[in-house]
């Protein structure tokens, strides 16, 4: 039988970094909508939202990236605070730790454009999406799964169960649908919309946690 986690009697810093989290991430949410506004020459279905970085409020978007950077960030050191203890958990917080790096290097180096030649930096980002989306769906996994071991924890596994089953069918569409004339677009946003929803809800219930 796993024993359950001590909590670390550490509630501000805790409450702190899941402030912290949900505010990073919500300013990534509200700036991307932004973006469709701000960048409404770009239809949706047919871009991917690296797009919005390269030429007019380029910076937006790079903003966005930091964005989620410091929110997984922020979100890490909470959990290693007062998450659960298990070597799944470390890995799962490792991982978040690996996508919050990944997302500063996207918003450093620009997508190439479709049609324009290959550049250092287009292949920098490239790497640094698949490397992003494969670490933070792995890292939603392995957290979910260590949810369980932790009775603090344990109410909020069924929530970041069927936010992981959404996560896991927007990454199945999202490699679906990349080429020429299918939805990609689409499959992206939906993507990031559900990886935010957990990202958020997961630092709310770190935020609740130290309340108590």
């Amino acid at each position: 039988m796993t024993t359950p986690s001590i909590p670390v009697p550490n509630a501000p810093s805790t409450k702190f970094f899941g402030t912290a989290a949900i505010g990073c991430l919500a300013y990534a949410g509200l700036a991307l909508l932004l973006m469709h506004l701000l960048r409404s020459d770009l239809a949706p279905a047919s871009h991917m939202i690296s797009e919005y970085a390269v030429g007019t409020f380029g910076w937006v978007m790079q903003s966005v990236f930091v964005g989620l950077s410091l929110g997984c960030g922020a979100l890490l050191l909470g959990l290693t605070f007062n998450g659960p203890a298990s070597i799944t958990a470390r890995l799962g917080i490792l991982l978040l730790g690996v996508a919050s790096v990944g997302l500063i290097v996207s918003a450093i180096y620009p997508m190439d454009l479709p049609g324009t030649p290959s550049t250092r930096a287009g292949e920098m980002h490239d790497l640094s999406f698949m490397v992003n989306v494969g670490s933070i769906a792995l890292a939603i996994v392995l957290l979910t799964v260590s949810f369980g071991s932790d009775l603090r924890w344990r109410p909020f596994r069924r929530t970041s169960i069927a936010l992981f089953s959404l996560i896991a069918l927007a990454f199945v569409l999202q490699f679906l649908t990349l080429h020429k004339g299918a939805p990609y677009g689409l499959a992206n946003r939906f993507f990031i919309a559900v990886v935010i929803a957990w990202l958020i809800t997961t630092s709310i219930r770190l935020r609740n946690l130290a309340r108590r």
